[in-house]
């Protein structure tokens, strides 16, 4: 699908520079309204957190930053072009996309699942580079151990791992996670926001959609809480997680208090007695 070819190879961005904006963005599916006048922009060297109840348009505006969505109006722009401007393979060297779900009808391995998301790359100088991104990537998802397994034979939890390594091993410098800690337990769950800020760290601007205010809190940079597919509110989670508007976007009545020990904030749903 990628064969050699003559694309522009992706400038890493400078640190804080904006990898992807979303601005005045609407969007209509089956006639409601998913995203209605909706600003947003990642910047390198941070994660951002896609937060809010469901239906609130969180996984809609992520497909739209991928430009995988076009919206009905306003514009996206990816490493600084708008995101129509880029054609498909361009567009799979600046950004990596992990959908909610992940399933193959073919008996590849876990190891051919994360070479996969070396494909954007094969015809370029950073061919070369395929099996040393492939072996780091299992690493920092611990998938290596069973790297000749089937992808069919692995439980939910770990084909979710793998096709975060896929992600990472393609290494582009916006990552795009939709749920990636559904499937998963708790250590795994900590596992992968750590692999996230690592990714930040990096250089490379991270979105993730989260349901767990408490990770989010913990790890994201920034939050976007959406609901009824506007932004209620954006910026750092010790900020904008707040008891009552939590209260009002979740409809639950919360509790945001702060870690003992670190300070992080806690979000806990207030239960009668």
């Amino acid at each position: 699908m990628f064969g050699e070819r003559d694309t522009a190879l992706p400038v890493p961005p400078a640190p804080g520079e904006t990898a992807a904006a979303a601005r005045g963005v609407s969007l209509a599916l089956g006639g409601r309204a998913v995203l209605d006048g909706v600003d947003v922009a990642v910047a390198a060297g941070e994660v951002l957190a896609l937060v809010g109840p469901n239906g609130a348009g969180k996984s809609t505006l992520l497909s739209v930053l991928a430009a995988d969505q076009r919206p009905d109006s306003g514009g996206v722009t990816v490493a600084g072009r708008p995101a129509a401007d880029w054609s498909a393979p361009e567009l799979a060297l600046r950004r990596s996309v992990l959908p909610q779900s992940a399933t193959l009808s073919f008996p590849f391995t876990v190891g051919d699942v994360v070479r996969m998301g070396r494909a954007p790359w094969a015809g370029t100088r950073a061919e070369d580079e395929d099996d040393a991104a492939v072996a780091e990537a299992m690493a920092a998802t611990e998938v290596a151990p069973f790297a000749g397994r089937p992808f069919s034979a692995l439980s939910g939890g770990e084909r979710a791992r793998v096709a975060l390594a896929r992600v990472l091993a393609q290494r582009a410098p916006l990552l795009l996670l939709d749920e990636p800690t559904a499937a998963l337990d708790l250590r795994h769950q900590e596992l992968v926001l750590r692999v996230c800020r690592e990714q930040a760290r990096a250089g490379r601007a991270v979105v993730v959609v989260l349901h767990d205010l408490g990770l989010a809190a913990a790890y994201a940079d920034r939050a976007v809480v959406l609901h009824q597919g506007r932004v209620a509110t954006d910026g750092p989670p010790a900020e904008v997680f707040t008891e009552e508007l939590l209260s009002r976007v979740y409809q639950h009545p919360v509790e945001v208090l702060p870690h003992p020990g670190t300070g992080t904030r806690l979000v806990l749903p207030r239960r009668a007695g």
